[in-house]
């Protein structure tokens, strides 16, 4: 029996949480993200903004030029987050079996359920553009690549259409998966990426039917394993399971200045401040990492990585601080202009903290203690409400408050 699968997408979402906050957004081209002065970034945009070719990951400075008339807002992570929760809960009440990608999208698998499977994605998108207010794209087949691609392809069509949110569903029957995607661009294809699709092209590979079309064994000879997974995908077929469970791989965080900044003790705190948001996050996950990282991008855009792997696993600030800093100050040249700075922890393990064989019992616990402690209170009164000391600014000994 063929399976039931979707795949949800929410239409331009950040736009979409803010619109619903304030109707007075709705039809106006807005994005949002960093000012422009500051070198922002677009993180979204509203479908009015795009008509301008607004789009995200622009900076901020470009969209402005191009839509003089464009409201900035910042960044409401708490809100995108709620609304969020709000849309997989509904989700989670309509089938057990929910991947979540990100903050805006999902898989699902309703092959258990009664009703034909664009049944169920009709009454997700009344009920998700009804009670919460938000609009909601659907692709229904009979596997997880299928379904990701038929709702790229229903938004696409959509959006020609018309220029407000796609809200669109694209329904492919068991059985002709091949035909619905053999008139596409191998660029829709999941693993075609530019390379791959360079290599294609050059063998007169334009369309995934014609992917389809060519000898399995000669992609194999070509590209391996991954020819032998294009071979199957550009024929439809797709057996991963929806997982409802995702590894995380790594946890990181990084800044980038409004300015390049060439002060160390700055650069430091920074880093120090990121180091402590990357533990706490691990801690919320019930994991520990042995491995460290830190991202360094200068006025040039060149980037550096290093990374360092401790003996054993943490989700402690001071642990991970440690260990990045000192990378920090191994391969930082000194006064060297820093244009974005980054910390990450991976190499997880769970439980997160096992003591070693030698380790100091009472020490670790009341450092663990102490961290909850701090956790409690920031998730209690915000993220500013315990700082350290080298975080406050230093008054002028004459300077009255």
């Amino acid at each position: 029996m063929a399976r039931k699968i979707l795949h949800l997408d929410l239409d331009a979402f950040f736009c979409a949480a803010e619109a619903r906050r304030d109707p007075a957004l709705r039809g106006r081209p807005f994005a949002i993200g960093g000012r422009p002065e500051q070198r922002g970034v677009v993180a979204s945009c509203s479908y009015e903004a795009r008509r301008f070719g607004v789009h995200s990951a622009m900076p901020m400075a470009r969209a402005v030029r191009l839509c003089p008339d464009l409201l900035i807002l910042p960044a409401d992570r708490q809100l995108y987050h709620q609304a969020s929760e709000q849309v997989m809960t509904i989700l989670r009440n309509t089938t057990p079996v929910v991947e979540q990608l990100s903050i805006d999208e999902a898989f699902l698998d309703v092959s258990l359920l009664a009703e034909p499977a664009e049944t169920i994605a009709r009454r997700l998108q009344a009920v998700i553009n009804t009670d919460l207010e938000l609009p909601v794209s659907l692709g229904v087949a009979s596997n997880k690549l299928v379904a990701k691609i038929a709702n790229n392809v229903g938004k696409a069509e959509a959006s020609r259409r018309s220029a407000g949110p796609p809200n669109a569903i694209r329904v492919v029957p068991p059985g002709q998966e091949a035909a619905f995607l053999a008139p596409l661009p191998i660029t829709e294809l999941w693993g075609v990426g530019p390379r791959t699709a360079a290599r294609l092209t050059e063998l007169g590979i334009h369309t995934i039917g014609d992917l389809a079309a060519w000898p399995e064994d000669d992609l194999i000879h070509r590209f391996g394993a991954h020819g032998r997974a294009l071979a199957a995908h550009a024929r439809g077929l797709d057996d991963r399971e929806v997982e409802t469970e995702h590894e995380i791989r790594s946890i990181s965080r990084e800044t980038t200045f409004d300015r390049d900044v060439a002060d160390g003790a700055l650069l430091r705190r920074t880093l120090r401040h990121l180091c402590d948001e990357v533990g706490r996050q691990a801690r919320r996950e019930g994991l520990a990492g042995a491995t460290i990282k830190i991202k360094l991008r200068w006025s040039d855009f060149t980037t550096l990585t290093r990374q360092v792997t401790r003996p054993a696993p943490t989700d402690q600030d001071d642990e991970i601080a440690a260990a990045a800093l000192e990378l920090f100050s191994r391969h930082w040249p000194d006064g060297r202009p820093v244009r974005l700075i980054g910390v990450g922890l991976s190499g997880f393990t769970t439980p997160a903290h096992q003591l070693g064989l030698w380790e100091d019992t009472t020490e670790t616990l009341e450092k663990q203690r102490l961290q909850a402690a701090l956790d409690a209170l920031r998730d209690r009164f915000g993220e500013h409400a315990v700082q350290r000391g080298s975080d406050l600014i230093r008054r002028h000994p004459r300077q009255k408050k």
